[in-house]
């Protein structure tokens, strides 16, 4: 099934397509949490300090990945908006062959490079070998990681944000299945939990494969689409490895980051990623809805709706501040509540980290409307095509946490750590935020002297 969101009210086009994705990525979030619990509570608090130290490595590649496929997807979203299936077609054929060949690089390059960078990173002695057994697990499973998130991006460039849903439930019981037969039934500690997370993604993103195939018949392709087109390539190349590019640059400050509270010791580590669990999980509506706005904002490009654009951000803004003043008041009372899943409460260490988790969500939490932000304008963005831009946030991001992790956290210690991330949010989303007012000008100037000059009407 595909949706048109070029014709309707935006605010019910936005929010029916993106509950179905928020309480995906909630149970993406949860299913990737059972590692974490599985983990702390079976394997020990040091071997969840292990998997919480790679989080921002795994941000680096995973999100690489994630990126690289959202930005593919986008000239798909433009192409269906404008009505040109025959282009659209060739471009998720295009999408495909530059997926797998840059799948293959990423898996290499990470593999060999792993060990290294764990030690640059200063990981801790006695957590070395936990984090480099997770993450080079999922590293291996990077071709799989890009499958899904190709096939899942495509569905939603076509307005299906159901599909990918069906199949993650399906997967998320999976992983579980596979989490506790690999970790607990065959003790292969954090292994099995990283071995889980791939095998159970694999799944669904065969799955969405599947259906595609059978039950999409826009999606089937004629004669002479199937040929490799260079300059397309470069086109989709242009869109998508900028959003790459962009995540990579945001792990980047995240790994600078983690590298200096490694050096705070395990207590720090284990507060900060048991916080962090929390705070994926209470941001996952929020960057829902920033890519539903990506596939709203490149369809109605693609249909020359600059109002529609106007209209639905301003709708998605008003949605997104609803949510996060609601959430921030839930994590602030109750935020260290949830973490206690992770942690077994005989660990000698448990009631320092749990003070260290107070700490953290209580600061972090009261930022969560500018993340809200960042993410519906960073994706609305790179939606309408400016992905060189969103790296220019990026790199703000960058600055401030290598600022915040070379100036204070050597110095100031763990509160350093804690306003990091607020910090470099804050500095990213003002940018974004005057980067959109001027580029949606600029497109409403252009096509209204596009209009003018064929003597049609600027907008519908």
């Amino acid at each position: 099934m595909t949706k048109d969101m070029t014709k309707g009210r935006p605010l019910s086009l936005i929010i029916g397509f993106c509950l179905p994705m928020i309480f995906g990525n909630i149970f993406q979030q949860l299913y990737n949490m059972v590692d974490s619990i599985i983990v702390g509570q079976y394997v020990g608090v040091k071997a969840f300090a292990g998997v919480g130290s790679v989080g921002a490595v795994y941000f680096l590649v995973i999100g690489t990945a994630t990126g690289m496929c959202s930005g593919f997807s986008i000239p798909v979203a433009q192409k269906f908006g404008a009505d040109d299936l025959k282009g659209m077609r060739r471009t998720v054929y295009n999408a495909e062959l530059l997926s797998a060949a840059l799948a293959v690089i990423l898996t290499a390059v990470t593999v060999v490079f792993c060990k290294p960078l764990l030690r640059l990173m200063q990981t801790t002695p006695d957590t070395f070998e936990f984090a480099y057994s997770y993450i080079v697990v999922i590293f291996m499973g990077i071709p799989v990681t890009m499958f899904y998130n190709l096939m899942s991006g495509i569905l939603r460039a076509l307005g299906d944000s159901k599909t990918p849903l069906k199949y993650l439930l399906i997967a998320s019981g999976l992983n579980i299945v596979f989490d506790l037969v690999f970790i607990i039934a065959l003790d292969f500690g954090v292994t099995g939990a990283a071995a889980a997370t791939v095998l159970s993604q694999a799944i669904s993103g065969v799955m969405c494969f599947v259906y595609m195939k059978r039950r999409l018949p826009v999606l089937g392709y004629q004669e002479g689409e199937k040929a490799v087109d260079t300059e397309l390539m470069k086109h989709i190349a242009a869109l998508g490895l900028p959003m790459a590019f962009q995540f990579s640059i945001t792990a980047v400050g995240s790994i600078i980051l983690q590298t200096a509270v490694n050096t705070l010791g395990s207590v720090a580590v284990a507060g900060i990623s048991a916080g962090q669990k929390v705070q994926n999980l209470v941001s996952a509506p929020m960057d829902t809805l920033g890519v539903t706005m990506a596939t709203y904002g490149g369809q109605n490009l693609g249909a020359r709706k600059i109002d529609r654009i106007h209209e639905g951000t301003r709708a998605a803004f008003a949605v997104s501040m609803i949510y996060t003043i609601v959430i921030t008041a839930v994590v602030f009372f109750a935020g260290e509540t949830m973490t206690h899943i992770f942690l077994r409460s005989g660990d000698p260490d448990y009631t320092a980290i749990l003070a260290a988790v107070r700490h953290f969500l209580r600061v972090t939490c009261l930022f969560y409307p500018v993340l809200g932000l960042l993410f519906l304008f960073r994706n609305l963005l790179q939606g309408l095509g400016f992905s060189l831009v969103t790296m220019l946030a990026g790199a703000v991001e960058l600055a401030a946490r290598i600022i915040v992790s070379f100036g204070f956290v050597y110095r100031i210690g763990f509160d350093a750590a804690v306003f990091a991330a607020p910090s470099a949010w804050t500095a990213a989303c003002v940018l974004l935020i005057f980067i959109y007012l001027i580029k949606i000008r600029s497109l409403d100037r252009l096509f209204c002297t596009k209009a003018a000059a064929i003597g049609k009407p600027a907008h519908n």
